[in-house]
């Protein structure tokens, strides 16, 4: 059976989920936890992304996302596989980590968004693993940051789901009234259900049929010819990885001709691996050809070392090409 096509746009809204490979408790520990939400994070800083809401419960995860660039699918397949890599290289195991490919239900808009985020922040109310008034304390949703906004992750967002619980304000007295919304919505079945609970993980769109007809609209010559725009977006995205490298290049005076004749872990091309690895998708293998790296397991190694500071020439480097972004 031919893969459905998934839907890119500009600024579109997803309700993204998937589950652990045979709902295994992927997110047992509270390492998997947190190296989830570090590709996550990640993630946003490489594609643009707008976090809106999320959580990460034992065997699954949700996520009311924004996407400003039409980069869904190239910004899964990197977390997801990051990811799932990095769980299995911890674990001493091989094999799928996910149940397959990732759920990503297309929201009409904000408003529809922000319901998408009350049902998030209040999975682990309804999964009984904390009350509604201890929701803050559960470490590993977006909720969790609401009351400390200058310690929010970079890509997390609340305006969203302050202004769909009745216009509220990203200000002390604004966050107070939104946790009061979710104890109130945890209570009441009823508001539950008029909101689309029960539906929430459902389909492949979330909204009116207006809207849903149009997405069909849109996509019907997509499908079409899915495979061309498939070519196509992977031509495109290698253009911009190489004009970006190229500004790199010219930022720390060098041409594209010196990598053949220096080491292959030169300062400056950790450096340029290190930025582009940092703010795009770029793959290992494109690295290590187009700037005569090697393997593409060191390409990987001496961006960790960078990033790490034990390649303090190359670190230097790197802080220079801060200014150039994707």
């Amino acid at each position: 059976m031919a893969r459905k096509l998934r839907i890119e746009y500009e600024h579109a809204l997803y309700h993204v989920i998937n589950r652990g490979n045979y709902r295994a408790d992927v997110f047992e520990s509270e390492g998997a936890k947190e190296a989830f939400e570090k590709c996550l994070w990640e993630a946003c800083g490489k594609c643009g992304w707008v976090v809106h809401g999320y959580v990460v419960m034992r065997n699954h995860y949700h996520l009311a996302l924004e996407t400003p660039k039409a980069n869904l699918v190239a910004g899964m397949k990197w977390f997801q596989a990051t990811f799932a890599n990095r769980f299995n290289r911890f674990r001493a195991e091989r094999g799928h980590v996910f149940q397959g490919r990732y759920q990503a239900i297309v929201v009409e808009d904000a408003a529809a968004l922000g319901a998408v985020c009350h049902y998030i922040h209040l999975n682990p109310v309804r999964a009984d693993v904390v009350g509604v008034e201890g929701l803050g304390e559960f470490r590993h949703g977006s909720f969790h940051w609401l009351q400390q906004p200058r310690k929010r992750p970079m890509g997390l967002d609340f305006t969203t789901a302050l202004e769909a619980a009745g216009g509220l304000q990203d200000t002390p007295a604004g966050r107070r009234s939104y946790q009061a919304y979710l104890a109130w919505l945890a209570a009441d079945s009823s508001a539950q259900k008029a909101m689309g609970f029960e539906t929430m993980c459902r389909g492949w769109a979330r909204g009116t049929k207006a809207f849903k007809k149009a997405l069909v609209e849109d996509q019907k010559d997509a499908r079409t010819i899915g495979r061309a725009i498939e070519s196509e977006t992977a031509e495109v995205r290698e253009l911009a990885w190489e004009e970006l490298m190229l500004r790199c290049l010219r930022k720390l005076r060098h041409a594209e001709s010196d990598a053949d004749d220096t080491p292959k872990s030169a300062p400056w091309k950790v450096a340029i691996a290190t930025r582009m690895k940092q703010i795009t998708t770029v793959s290992n293998p494109w690295l290590a050809r187009r700037l005569r790296m090697g393997d593409p397991d060191g390409v990987s190694r001496y961006c960790s070392e960078c990033r790490s500071g034990s390649r303090p020439e190359a670190a230097v480097l790197w802080a220079r090409l801060s200014n150039v972004t994707a």
